[in-house]
């Protein structure tokens, strides 16, 4: 009998079955084909704004995605920086090919883990608990519990045009089996849908009809730890380019050929990632649409066309694709489609991912309603935690909004559910100057050392990462840059006032105009140093110059933290009828009966649900516990 069974292999999984095992205990990852562990079906990219946070607080809580990622980058780049610090986020071009072959060499390599290849074709639950998957051979793994990771393979369908196959991405087998379970358990299935745009080969495009976009100039790093740099060495660029109307009045002309229009898919799709077709319905007032060529792998000729995602027959994908700037002579690896699948309701999940309806039993990714690889990692590494941590007879590890971009995306899922494909943005949190890229490993590594997914050494290295910041904070208060012709010259060649006497770092390092870089100039100048104990000191003057130049903003957005904190605090007792609170609405009734919040804090966040109902549960909930 396995510790944890985690089913599927894709971004969920791969997180999952590595965070149970590296906590040391015994599990299995199971998928229908294990050279396609971590695959990319879509977009051939790690990150983006809230997404690539989400990456790095994967890597401090001690996941695998970021330091992968580091590995496989042809290109990257940091998102947003000419605005603050709050909406910046890394996002790297990726090798898929190398993706998916260094995940499953780490996947091999790592102890207390098993690999299967094969399908899942039932759950085997006993008073409703789980107990292990029944295979498509007919045999039975056993566990004590089950984290699905099923994707988008869960009784999924391809379509385009008219034509439509029971099957996932790249041709590989749906998983029907699975949903029939699910819903013979009582869960709520809901039917989802998503896409991917054509790839074309890169030979036969004209890349000099578009515009070039180069990442940066610096290799950046999803990893808080040394050692994780690109096997590849090389920098590839993407391309921009846009829509016109001629591709506009071919798509409008032949929306009923589209599987979307045409009545033929069932599913909801992504409102924040829509197919062409929905662009050009839904902006009708935009003259144009922007569109991207992204290399796929070193290994393959061919491009990605980012931004045209389409469900249109083949002969109208033919039209429109060679409408685009260099794409007149092109050659189709693969047309477009739209893919739905099943998706239960995360209202039926608790905060830690386990299912209500069916206990030891843990889900993640897009069967939770989710898009995206960086939600489902996620999302996969605290199933798998928690799944580890059931186990063990220990508390469960509940990120909390002001805490992670991972608790923000869990906390929605849980507490408002959704109706459409899920995607994290940095607008979702109400604390995203707290939640930056800078400071993940600041907010969440003492959490991965404490489950037992960051060792000593690392442990050891964020303390003094955190003593460093605190000493070079004090030395930007009392260190001084003197009035001198050199120091104003620096000045003026960054557009700052001149000196009139001298100042601490702290005033300048304030300035809108300069950064640290400049500070470095300023000191040099000076006849001045820094001591700084740490072995990357440009991350230090980063985290203190954050620290300096958004000081008032961040200490209000904690005091709006703590203060909701009181309410996260105020535990819900499990044993509570909520028939027998007076006084609240009856569609306030029924969302408490159906989420069961944890907290008052998670009962206040239910759609639907207004002050008074609130102030009504508090003194209920209140004189209950001192009635017990």
């Amino acid at each position: 009998m396995f510790d944890v069974i985690v089913v599927g292999g894709g971004h969920a999984g791969c997180e999952a079955a590595l965070a149970s095992a590296n906590i040391g205990l015994n599990t299995i990852l199971i998928t229908g084909n294990l050279n396609m562990v971590g695959s990319m079906p879509c977009n051939p990219s790690i990150g983006g704004p809230a997404k690539g946070v989400v990456v790095r607080e994967i890597d401090a809580l001690g996941g695998y995605m970021g330091k992968n990622a580091d590995l496989c980058q042809i290109q990257t780049k940091m998102l947003n920086q000419s605005k603050g610090p709050a909406v910046w986020a890394l996002r790297f071009q990726e090798d898929k090919l190398l993706y998916v072959k260094e995940m499953k060499k780490h996947l091999m390599a790592t102890k207390n883990l098993t690999l299967k290849e094969a399908i899942v074709e039932d759950l085997k639950i006993e008073d409703k608990t789980i107990k292990g998957v029944y295979l498509d051979d007919g045999s039975l793994v056993l566990g004590k519990t089950v984290v699905l990771t099923t994707g988008t393979y869960l009784s999924s369908r391809i379509l385009r045009g008219s034509y439509t196959s029971e099957e996932g991405p790249d041709g590989q087998k749906t998983q029907k089996g699975v949903s029939k379970a699910l819903r013979n358990a009582g869960f709520t299935i809901q039917r989802l849908k998503t896409g991917t745009p054509a790839r074309i080969k890169a030979s036969t495009i004209d890349f000099s009809k578009a515009e070039i976009e180069w990442g940066s100039e610096e290799v950046l790093h999803y990893s808080f730890d040394k050692g994780y740099d690109s096997i590849l060495n090389v920098r590839k660029p993407c391309y921009l380019t846009y829509t016109n109307k001629e591709i506009h009045d071919i798509i409008l002309a032949n929306l009923d050929k589209s599987s979307m229009y045409s009545g033929l898919i069932e599913g909801i799709g992504p409102r924040y990632c829509p197919s062409i077709e929905t662009k050009l319905v839904r902006f009708k007032d935009k003259e144009r649409h922007q569109i991207f060529y992204e290399p796929e792998s070193l290994e393959l000729d061919q491009e990605y066309i980012q931004g045209f995602s389409n469900s249109l027959p083949d002969d109208i994908q033919d039209k429109i694709l060679r409408l685009l700037p260099g794409l007149e002579n092109c050659e189709v690896v693969r047309y477009s489609y739209a893919i739905e699948y099943d998706a239960i309701d995360p209202l039926e999940l608790w905060p830690s991912l386990e299912t209500k309806l069916v206990k030891n039993l843990f889900t993640a990714g897009q069967i939770n309603g989710t898009s995206g690889y960086e939600e489902a990692a996620g999302q996969g590494l605290i199933a798998g935690i928690n799944a580890a941590l059931k186990v063990q007879g220990k508390e469960p590890l509940i990120l909390k909004r002001d805490e992670a971009y991972i608790g923000v995306m869990i906390d929605d899922l849980v507490t408002k559910g959704t109706e459409e494909p899920y995607r994290l943005l940095t607008s979702r949190s109400e604390y995203r100057l707290l939640l930056r890229h800078d400071n993940a490993d600041l907010r969440l590594r003492e959490k991965g050392y404490q489950v037992g997914l960051i060792d000593e050494k690392r442990y050891q290295r964020l303390n003094k990462k955190i003593m460093a910041i605190d000493s070079v904070t004090e030395q930007f208060k009392n260190i001084k840059i003197h009035l001198t012709d050199e120091v104003n010259n620096i000045l003026e060649k960054y557009n700052s006032s001149k000196l009139t006497e001298g100042q601490s770092i702290e005033q300048l390092i304030k300035r809108p105009e300069i950064n640290y870089n400049v500070i470095k100039e300023l000191l040099n100048a000076s006849n001045e140093t820094l001591n700084i104990d740490y072995d990357d000191p440009d991350d230090i003057l980063e985290a203190v110059e954050i620290h300096f130049k958004y000081d008032g903003y961040i200490k209000k957005s904690k005091e709006q933290a703590l203060r909701m904190r009181s309410f996260e605090d105020k535990i819900i007792p499990d044993n509570i009828n909520y028939d027998l609170v007076d006084n609240i609405a009856l569609e306030a009734r029924e969302k408490f009966k159906k989420v069961n919040p944890k907290t008052i804090g998670q009962a206040m966040r239910i759609s639907g649900v207004n002050p008074a109902d609130i102030s009504v549960l508090v003194i209920y909930v209140e004189k209950l516990l001192r009635s017990n």
